[in-house]
């Protein structure tokens, strides 16, 4: 039931495109003191319809979270073929202190699951800036019978982390999906779903581990 959620704001290791090659980790005491600053641009989905998704920035810009009110898939009895799967994309509009650049490492996914006995489910998610080819997956799968609280965690080892492109602001994407599929499950036994609660990124956790300086 654990899983892997974004450190940084939502984008786990997502944020990274081309740096210069003479572009060096951080010492600790390279990182940038000034202000992250984190805006919401859209959002946009079917599972995140007008009016049923809100955007809370903490006040020192160093995280955020996004609380869903609608974002149910689901499949068996009473619903639609459409149903079964549910997304919502976020772009995010981030802007940190000149000269440095940044990658997001971690974010936190939760909702709920009733998966009948031969049904399953999948929490999907990618990050990728804007303009660029580079996209970073994680999902995670969920097996019936199942009837809980989930949270899963997207993150990505420093190594591998996708780094913002130095001197330019790009926005970045973050599309999440939930699938439910009925499998071998007994719709006459009810219906299987999936909801999600809220997504969760926190800017400084990951930024004070994944700073380059340009």
């Amino acid at each position: 039931m654990s899983g892997a959620l974004l450190t940084g704001g939502a984008v786990a290791a997502l944020l990274a495109s081309t740096l210069a090659s003479t572009a060096h980790a951080a010492p600790a005491d390279e990182v940038p003191s000034g202000r992250i600053e984190i805006g919401i641009e859209t959002v946009n989905g079917s599972g995140c319809p007008r009016g049923t998704a809100a955007v809370a920035v903490a006040h020192d810009n160093t995280a955020f979270t996004v609380t869903y009110s609608d974002y149910l898939a689901r499949v068996g009895a009473g619903a639609e073929p459409t149903e079964m799967r549910k997304n919502c994309q976020l772009n995010l509009d981030v802007h940190v202190p000149q000269g440095f650049t940044y990658a997001v490492a971690s974010v936190d996914y939760r909702g709920f699951a009733h998966l009948q006995q031969g049904a399953h489910g999948l929490q999907k998610a990618s990050y990728y800036f804007q303009g660029s080819s580079e996209t970073a997956t994680q999902s995670h799968a969920f097996q019936g019978p199942y009837s809980d609280n989930w949270q899963t965690r997207d993150s990505t080892d420093y190594s591998a982390l996708i780094w913002a492109p130095c001197g330019e602001d790009k926005n970045v994407n973050v599309n999440s999906e939930l699938r439910v599929h009925a499998g071998t499950s007994d719709s006459a036994e009810g219906a299987s779903f999936m909801t999600m609660d809220s997504t969760d990124g926190s800017v400084s956790t990951l930024f004070q581990l994944a700073w380059k300086k340009c």
